[in-house]
């Protein structure tokens, strides 16, 4: 059960919050506010998993309100204005809705925080099958078996994928790598993680994957000789 609230300034728009609340069951809507001072209060006292939050309010802006919390919490944006994406995307929000908000796109975004929640409470186990990046200014989903291979480039990387698409999400390689299973993925260069269960070839320290090819870097020689057996 996720546990949330509404904050909004117009009452018209936390009525079709709510409504859109009881049509799921998973979703359990605490309060809603039309003060951000009212919510700030009630969540020093009650624990939430999830905020959606309104970006134009009249005390505060959602995105001040929003940095002012003592303890970080999942939010949702709901806005008029798409240029607050971005700004929602700089403060790590699952996702933001623009208004007028239909309800599957509203489902899709609860959906996402959800699946979001059940990843970080079993991020470690050996049976996770994908990981969450943040791009497109919202988290996305990424199944481990789609990933050919990721390149680090500068402070974000781009995953390649088997559907011939690249996803950039702004992240060290250092972090995703440790997102990673290590018994599927390896590191082979400081700029590049390959997919060790996908068809590879390997010759003269480069890794032959789809048509791209992938240099091997020095540091990382030994261990790609063990996963081709040429050690």
């Amino acid at each position: 059960m996720i546990n949330c609230i509404a904050i909004d300034d117009e009452p018209p728009a936390l009525d079709l919050l709510k409504t859109y609340c009881s049509k799921l069951v998973y979703l359990n809507l605490l309060r809603t506010f039309t003060s951000t001072s009212e919510a700030s209060s009630f969540l020093k006292k009650f624990p939430v998993d999830l905020i959606f939050l309104d970006i134009q309010m009249p005390e505060i802006s959602g995105i001040d309100f929003f940095r002012s919390l003592d303890e970080p919490k999942l939010v949702i944006f709901t806005t008029a204005y798409s240029e607050y994406a971005v700004e929602g995307f700089n403060l790590c929000a699952v996702d933001y809705l623009l208004k007028p908000i239909n309800f599957t796109r509203f489902e899709q975004a609860v959906l996402k925080t959800k699946e979001y929640l059940e990843y970080l409470k079993n991020r470690s186990s050996p049976t996770e099958k994908f990981l969450f990046v943040r791009s497109e200014y919202r988290l996305m989903k990424i199944a481990f078996s789609e990933i050919l291979y990721i390149q680090g480039l500068d402070n974000y990387v781009r995953i390649f994928t088997d559907k011939n698409k690249s996803i950039i999400s702004r992240v060290s390689m250092k972090e995703i790598y440790e997102s990673l299973p290590g018994n599927v993925f390896t590191r082979v260069h400081r700029s590049f993680i390959i997919n060790t269960t996908k068809d590879l070839s390997f010759s003269n320290k480069k890794i032959q994957i789809g048509e791209k090819q992938i240099p091997v870097g020095i540091s990382f020689e030994n261990e790609v000789k063990k996963i081709f057996g040429t050690s």
